[in-house]
């Protein structure tokens, strides 16, 4: 508790001083839509409605609304999906074109308000949980294509289920201080210096895509910290780790090949490795039905971004001496019985490795090219958060089913078989062998996660 304590007590002085100052709240309600149009590129003024339809249909692929606006076994747009958030659960609405239940009411421009503004039909200001700070550099063209779309979905009557938060944020108002600290609407704006591709992949990335929603990490009232860095970040409720897409020593995309970067988001899969998880999920509900070109627009955008490295203290560029003196000075290395407890773990975890995992990831962890993904160099198993190699042997790892990629390679799941101690061992040891350096894995963290939920 008290660490939420001192946001509670921000969010409260902010909000008496938001609710005195009623003008800024008659702006936040209505004042920032003027003079968008023009920017927006039109208004499919020459577009047939079977074409803004087909439009509306790739860009909500492109956005992947299914993706949250369906909870499984309900009729498609029908909302009802739960997203945990360290605030609460909020649940999606319906979006169908039921007139009593989805949005068979709305008209464009309530549309337009919503994706662009963060606010609902009737002036009433929607949760970020809805990710409107990415949606808002959708152009308007997108939206009324997007808003044709979804009027052709059949209406289905399914009643949206209220959001269950905690306090304060249960309280809409002060998402007028919310939106005042972080939010400003804004269409994408094109960059004259760089090629009409990447414009294109950086609209996707940035807006549709809505990639630093999961991508980058949240401060305590869950705003994207840096969020244009994509710096990687846990998706609370879920407990999966979206790497850091600007890291050389986690994925380091600016040194793959454009090509390879189109299998993963294409395929979900390279001849190195396969994406799980959430990732999984988007990859097989959304990226894969884009046209090659959006996909190599994206590509060429996530490879061009500035690359840094973010451990201070790693091998490769940090020498041994230098290692040495940093864990002197900082009391941060490793004591004699430390020392010799981890080799004793470490010992555990290459019996089960021996056990379990050499089979198809190979004594040496080279994997087998197109079917089971290395260990050795794998920079994906060495990141800060230990959340996906723990997830991926309790869970398994399942690659999604493509056009590119139809029969995928699976690891089967673990957790049944083996103890938390088990697991740490094994982590640890992947993390530890063949080249690879990590901080080892305790059975406090297997347990984290394997209480976590599934999706």
């Amino acid at each position: 508790m008290k660490r939420f304590l001192l946001p509670i007590i921000s969010l409260l002085l902010l909000g008496i001083a938001a609710l005195i100052a009623m003008g800024f709240y008659g702006y936040m309600l209505g004042s920032d839509q003027g003079g968008l149009d023009s920017a927006a590129g039109g208004r499919n003024d020459n577009a047939t409605h079977a074409e803004l339809v087909a439009r509306g249909a790739y860009l909500a692929r492109a956005g992947n609304c299914m993706g949250c606006h369906t909870q499984r076994g309900a009729p498609a747009y029908a909302g009802g999906r739960a997203i945990q958030t360290p605030f609460g659960s909020f649940y999606t609405p319906n979006i169908t074109s039921d007139k009593d239940t989805g949005i068979g009411k709305w008209t464009q421009e309530n549309f337009w308000q919503s994706i662009h503004a963060g606010k609902s039909r009737d002036g009433s200001m929607l949760y970020p949980a809805f990710p409107y700070p990415n949606y808002t550099k959708i152009t308007r063209t997108d939206s009324d294509a997007l808003f044709a779309y979804l009027q052709s979905i059949p209406a289905a009557s399914r009643q949206n289920q209220p959001h269950d938060l905690r306090f304060p944020y249960n309280q809409r108002a002060l998402l007028g201080v919310w939106r005042a600290l972080y939010f400003s609407p804004e269409v994408y704006q094109q960059d004259s210096k760089q090629p009409a591709d990447w414009n294109r992949g950086a609209y996707l990335v940035q807006g549709l895509g809505h990639c630093s929603a999961c991508h980058t990490s949240r401060n305590a009232l869950g705003a994207s910290i840096n969020e244009t860095l994509l710096g990687g970040g846990i998706l609370s409720g879920q407990e999966w780790y979206a790497p850091s897409l600007t890291s050389e020593n986690e994925i380091g995309l600016g040194h793959w090949q454009t090509s390879r970067i189109n299998d993963l988001l294409k395929n979900g899969a390279t001849t190195t490795g396969s994406v799980t998880g959430p990732m999984a999920e988007v990859v097989s509900q959304s990226l894969q039905h884009l046209s090659d070109a959006d996909i190599n627009a994206m590509s060429t955008y996530l490879k061009s971004l500035p690359q840094t490295r973010t451990d201070p203290a790693d091998k490769d560029i940090m020498p041994g001496f230098l290692k040495e003196a940093f864990q002197f000075i900082t009391g941060s290395g490793v004591s004699q019985n430390e020392q010799r407890s981890n080799e004793a773990i470490l010992k555990v975890g290459a019996t089960v490795y021996k056990n379990h995992c050499m089979d198809c990831h190979q004594a040496g962890g080279e994997g087998v090219a197109q079917a089971y993904p290395p260990l050795a160099g794998n920079h994906k198993l060495m990141t800060s958060s230990v959340a996906n190699p723990v997830r991926m042997v309790l869970a398994g790892g399942f690659a999604p089913v493509t056009a590119g990629n139809p029969r995928p390679y699976g690891m089967p799941p673990f957790g049944p078989k083996l103890s938390d101690d088990e697991i740490a061992a094994v982590v640890s040891y992947i993390r530890n062998s063949w080249g690879n350096e990590a901080p080892m894995v305790s059975p406090s963290d297997v347990n984290k996660y394997r209480t976590a939920p599934l999706d």
